[in-house]
């Protein structure tokens, strides 16, 4: 989420200067045409040949940590904190990261590029990065890291959901030949993150995923800020699961709550039927107001792996996609 009331509650004052960078942001916000950057270095290899994919999703606040706000802390207090975050993706050793409220360079936040510092220090070399919302204060939005080069990369802006600003996602396809592959297949990685305000836009994008996944017939991990519980009225994390045969971990169990202290769990990690959970956890570690969920991913014994198309592993960056 953008704003929610730091744990524990803040108190009126907290409150009142929130509303307050709550209308800022609104007032600042514009929608100009989503950008999609895509940065590989030469040393990302081809093609993972782990016989696990080990993968993260957290959102990183725009780097403030558990502060209430971006705009009140210091570009180096926010270097300080993508340095944790850093140290954390490091010492989990992690081949894919999946990120949201991920800033570009962006005023209200240090004005230097997240995502390029943290694969920067993390040891990533490929990214790509969207930013679904962007104005003169702020840029942000979903992004991936990737030990691998990636084969294809997009980007999707929802529809507009006035008040709150514009989400969306980014998947990216690698290449991943574990030893139980007779060939290597070509897996999609997406990045998403819903809106925190309102149900029903919540059930617009969930469809706006669906149509945007349709005719895509590769096995796929789609993590991110759902801003939703697998059991909440809406049924919104369920509902895509169902609709695009997707399956969560444990999505009943208590304790794998990721925002703050609380045990609401709104950062999940989906797969699909050819791929299976061998590990799930979330985090202690205190990096964002939410908790890092990292799952270690194998291909399911039997399944038929999607061929490569015999070329040479190069990105392709389709155009923004935006209704």
């Amino acid at each position: 989420m953008n704003y929610r009331l730091p744990y524990p509650t803040a108190r009126p004052q907290g409150r009142f200067l929130l509303y307050c960078l709550m209308l800022l942001q609104v007032a600042c916000s514009d929608a100009p045409a989503t950008v999609l950057t895509v940065l590989q270095a030469p040393s990302a290899e081809i093609e993972l040949t782990t016989d696990t994919l080990k993968v993260v999703s957290l959102n990183m606040a725009h780097g403030r940590k558990d502060s209430i706000n971006q705009l009140l802390i210091s570009g180096t207090t926010i270097r300080s904190n993508l340095a944790d975050i850093a140290a954390v993706l490091t010492s989990t050793r992690v081949n894919i990261v999946a990120l949201q409220e991920a800033d570009a360079a962006s005023r209200w936040s240090g004005n230097f590029d997240h995502v390029a510092l943290l694969a920067e220090q993390a040891h990533f070399p490929a990214t790509a990065h969207t930013a679904h919302a962007s104005s003169w204060l702020f840029n942000y939005g979903t992004a991936i890291l990737s030990q691998t080069a990636f084969t294809e990369t997009l980007n999707y802006t929802f529809e507009p959901s006035p008040p709150t600003t514009n989400k969306g996602f980014t998947l990216a396809q690698i290449v991943w030949h574990p030893a139980a592959a007779t060939v290597p297949l070509l897996l999609d990685i997406m990045s998403v993150h819903l809106d925190f305000s309102r149900q029903q836009v919540r059930e617009k994008q969930i469809a706006e995923i669906t149509q945007a996944l349709a005719g895509r017939d590769y096995p796929i991990i789609i993590l991110g800020d759902f801003n939703s519980d697998w059991l909440a009225d809406e049924l919104v994390v369920r509902a895509l699961a169902n609709d695009n045969k997707l399956k969560g971990y444990r999505p009943s169990a208590k304790g794998l709550g990721t925002y703050g202290d609380s045990d609401k769990r709104l950062d999940w990690i989906l797969i699909s039927d050819e791929l299976e959970f061998i590990d799930y956890q979330v985090l202690p570690d205190v990096i964002s107001d939410h908790r890092a969920v990292v799952a270690e991913i194998g291909l399911r014994p039997g399944t038929d792996a999607a061929r490569p198309d015999g070329n040479d592993p190069i990105t392709h960056t389709k155009a923004d996609r935006r209704r």
